[in-house]
């Protein structure tokens, strides 16, 4: 990465470059976009072998291939806002078209349910089981047997509810306070018992914890904790699934992949799944949380994982995350460039900017955590919404340059929801996503 003018890590700490509404940690515990070094294949080295394999991506891969309704979701190349902010190219992957549910959560949370009643008909003796024989209802009393269960932001459970549904298995969701009732109501749909629970998402996720032990239920999260980790690498495979997507839509490797974080399985599945497509030709990660909830960013500094307290109030909901994933947090550590927390505004304002694009830029559907990467794009350049006109001057501008952003950057965003909850989304944009995509 580029260092910002007169602003040097010491060494072996990262810098801190901040403006108004954003904060950035650059990671000098990163092994770059060249090969990986000494201290990344130290850091990934893992007792159990490597968390996330390339035979583990292609395997995620072959059975949501097989679901009914699959299809990639589009790559949209965004020319005119690239312009405006003075990148030299801007692209999006929108997964407000991921099956019905209108977020990549499904890939992960989904797929581990398969996984979980996969692999307990197998131990029963039954013969490989598929996704597609469990569709067909093959396993059905089996599958019927077993319960799964998580706490949630709202896209997970939903993603959680409907692989239950879909593959035969009882389902029981647990949301916290701030979970707003559209987001509850979209995965009781899925036909999942929700229960509300007091606290913040990290409190949802221990009482889940413990009501699955005392009821034989089975969790499937996006987190570990000792003892527990097959399924949240399951979880992180099937998020693979939208970067092995993007590796054959690109036209050729960005040079920078902003991500969201929350737990940090979705960066980490978007790291290792890049490094292993593209090798030393993979993109910068820049990993983009609230600033309400920066655990990823605060960690960075520490060098070590730390826990952030409190309500954790963010608009960006599905990143309302305190606590790192132990999993994901050697693959982030080691390979993000830097660790980015925004304010509130800008991803709101990101939502408003890509449902009213740039001409000659496609109009997108984005939810409040969809648009953090934007966020932080627009928080970098001072923007509240690039006006018509003339292209942002690079005008030595730190924050910018601490991301390493210049004229020559391909930098791709993850749009990771669309409209999830779709009063919240017209009480922001102004329209409905029907009428933005119209």
């Amino acid at each position: 990465m580029t260092p910002s003018a007169g602003v040097a890590p010491e060494p072996g700490e990262p810098a801190i470059v901040s403006a108004d509404g954003i904060r950035i940690v650059r990671n000098p515990r990163a092994s770059g976009s060249a090969a990986p070094g000494p201290a990344a294949r130290n850091t990934l080295a893992d007792p159990h072998g490597p968390t996330l394999t390339d035979a583990g991506f292609a395997a995620a891969e072959r059975e949501v291939r097989s679901w009914p309704g699959y299809e990639p979701t589009p790559l949209h190349a965004l020319p005119g806002l690239a312009a405006r902010l003075g990148l030299g190219g801007l692209y999006l992957k929108d997964e407000s078209r991921r099956f019905s549910l209108k977020s990549f959560k499904v890939l992960g949370g989904a797929y581990a349910v398969f996984r979980v009643i996969q692999r307990a008909i197998e131990a029963a003796g039954e013969s490989p089981v598929t996704s597609a024989g469990l569709v067909a209802g093959r396993w059905r009393v089996a599958a019927a047997g077993l319960t799964v269960t998580c706490a949630t932001d709202g896209n997970h459970g939903r993603a959680v509810a409907w692989g239950a549904r879909l593959f035969g298995c009882r389902c029981v969701i647990f949301v916290h306070q701030g979970v707003s009732e559209g987001r509850c109501a979209a995965i009781a749909r899925h036909g999942a018992e929700v229960v509300r629970v007091a606290g913040n998402y990290d409190d949802s996720v221990r009482h889940a914890a413990s009501e699955a032990s005392r009821h034989g239920w089975t969790v499937v999260s996006d987190t570990a904790w000792p003892g527990y980790r097959e399924i949240p690498i399951d979880v992180m495979h099937g998020y693979g699934v939208m970067a092995r997507e993007i590796v054959a839509q690109m036209p050729e490797p960005p040079t920078h992949v902003f991500v969201q974080a929350g737990v940090g399985a979705l960066a980490a599945a978007v790291c290792e799944a890049f490094r292993l497509a593209w090798r030393y030709r993979r993109p910068a990660p820049v990993v983009v949380e609230p600033a309400a909830a920066d655990c990823f960013l605060r960690s960075a500094l520490a060098g070590r994982p730390v826990v952030v307290t409190g309500d954790l109030d963010t608009v960006m909901a599905g990143l309302s995350c305190g606590e790192v994933s132990p999993l994901a947090w050697p693959i982030v550590s080691a390979q993000a460039a830097a660790f980015v927390a925004v304010d509130d505004r800008f991803a709101l304002e990101g939502m408003r900017v890509l449902a009213t694009p740039v001409a000659g830029d496609p109009p997108i559907v984005a939810g409040e955590t969809g648009a953090a990467g934007l966020a932080a794009l627009l928080a970098a350049r001072g923007l509240v919404g690039p006006e018509d006109g003339g292209a942002v001057a690079d005008d030595g501008n730190p924050v910018w340059r601490a991301l390493g952003l210049d004229a020559r950057s391909r930098v791709l965003l993850i749009g990771s929801e669309g409209d999830t909850d779709p009063t919240i989304y017209r009480q922001v944009v102004g329209r409905d996503a029907a009428e933005v995509a119209a």
